[in-house]
Parts: structure tokens; sequence; C-alpha cells
């Protein structure tokens, strides 16, 4: 049995302005002001002594390793981006950026999501990946249209109960 995995399937590179603002202030917060305060306390804890049992020295270099790790996927990662500007002409049918209401077409549960980019994804705020299964199942429907989506429990139908696009400068 062999140990080669395929690579993973590569996420959609596309994101909206207010996503890209916060990845690069990300950037700019781990490169211009968390790594120094690391690099300083991780300096003052190797003066302290023997390194190995220097419990704050291991943490520190392990914060540093985070840190540094984070930098260069933001580095490559920002400049791979494609910002989606603007809204589409037809603003009944669901795109990228679109806040939608669906409803469960079997239990009649209603949810609202925004499909956003892979990068800016957030399940509290109900912001969903446009890779996810249900977004790509929800694009290009219009409003009352029914779609079907394989989710982990198996094919669920929705229907579209609206689509709207939300100004970006009020998005956080």
């Amino acid at each position: 049995m062999s140990r080669w995995r395929p690579p993973p399937p590569r996420s959609t590179a596309i994101i909206t302005r207010a996503g890209f603002n916060a990845l690069k202030a990300e950037l700019d917060h781990l490169w211009r002001e968390l790594r120094p305060e690391v690099v300083k306390a991780l300096a003052a804890a190797a003066a302290e002594g023997d390194r190995s049992e220097n419990a704050e020295y291991t943490y520190r270099k392990k914060q540093l390793g985070e840190i540094d790790r984070r930098v260069r996927y933001l580095s490559k990662r920002i400049p791979s981006l494609k910002v989606a500007e603007g809204v589409p002409a037809d603003r009944e049918a669901v795109f990228f950026g679109a806040t939608l209401a669906i409803e469960n077409t079997d239990t009649g549960e209603t949810h609202t999501y925004r499909i956003v980019g892979p990068d800016e994804t957030d399940a509290r705020k109900g912001w969903i990946s446009v890779d996810s299964p249900l977004a790509r199942a929800a694009l290009k429907k219009r409003i009352d249209e029914e779609f079907e989506a394989e989710l982990p429990g198996g094919k669920t139908r929705f229907v579209v109960l609206s689509a709207g696009y939300p100004d970006e400068r009020n998005v956080k």
C-alpha cells in the first residue's frame, strides 16, 4: 500500500473586496506587529539559559513558526486572488457575493447564507464558500426555483426564497 495521496482540489481564487482587505490587514498585522513582539520575547527567553528546559523558549519558537507559516501562505495567496467587484445585472439570480434565503422543501426550515470566497467563510455569520456543495448547487438559480444539493446527510431539495447583493462598504 502506497503512502501517496492525490493533492487536494484547489480552492477558487475569488474573494470579495472586504475579504481581500481583511487578508491584507491580517498579513500586515502579523508581519509588522505580532512577529517583532514574538521575536523579542523569543530572544529574551533564549537569554535565560538552558533552552532544553525552557518552556517559554519552546512556546515562542512554536508561535513564531505558526506566524511564519501564515505569513508565507498569505504572501502567496493574496497575489493570486481575484476580487469580485460590483453586482451582477440579474439581481434575482444567485451568483458569487449573493445573500440568499433558502427553504428545505422536506423540513420547511429556512436558512440565510452569503456566498463568499473560500478564504472568508464564517459559519457563525452564515458565510459559505463558493466551493461548498450547497453554494455550487444554488449558483445561477432564480427566486422560487428549486434545486437539489448533495450534502453530507444525503441529497436535499431546496427552494430559493430570496437573493440579494449587499453593499460591500457596509459588510463586516
